[in-house]
């Protein structure tokens, strides 16, 4: 099991943004589960619908890309308000990220999985906390 964020999830969605890492990730999640943070969808969605606006995606694409997502085995874990004050902006404040970012980061932590993401400034701010990145 990994926790997925947006950045990676958006990845698969567009050639341009494709890596091999995410490639990776994606194959791995063919065989594994993965965990998110509630606020993964609402980005994913934020960040198609972005796309979008911007004629980076047309949007009869979409089914696809909602039957490709869609077919990932990805448990969304509730973040509540104590948790949000808390913890996850300590971790915003100390590793200068968004709470957004810092969600996807305490959840790795507390959970002690790896974090897949292809967002550099999370990846570093994982380096720093010691979680882990997924390969």
């Amino acid at each position: 099991m990994l926790v997925i964020d947006a950045s990676v999830t958006l990845a698969w969605c567009f050639a341009d943004e494709a890596t091999e890492r995410a490639d990776r990730i994606l194959d791995r999640l063919g065989r594994d589960e993965a965990l998110a943070p509630a606020i993964w969808p609402l980005e994913v969605a934020n960040g198609l619908r972005t796309a979008e606006r911007r004629g980076r995606l047309d949007p009869a694409e979409l089914p696809r890309l909602r039957e490709l997502l869609g077919a990932l085995r990805v448990r969304v874990e509730s973040v509540e308000l104590g948790a949000a004050i808390g913890e996850v902006l300590e971790a915003a404040r100390t590793y200068e990220l968004t709470a957004y970012d810092a969600a996807y980061l305490t959840l790795a932590s507390r959970r002690g999985l790896a974090l897949a993401t292809v967002d550099e400034r999370l990846r570093a701010a994982c380096e720093r906390a010691g979680v882990e990145v997924a390969r």
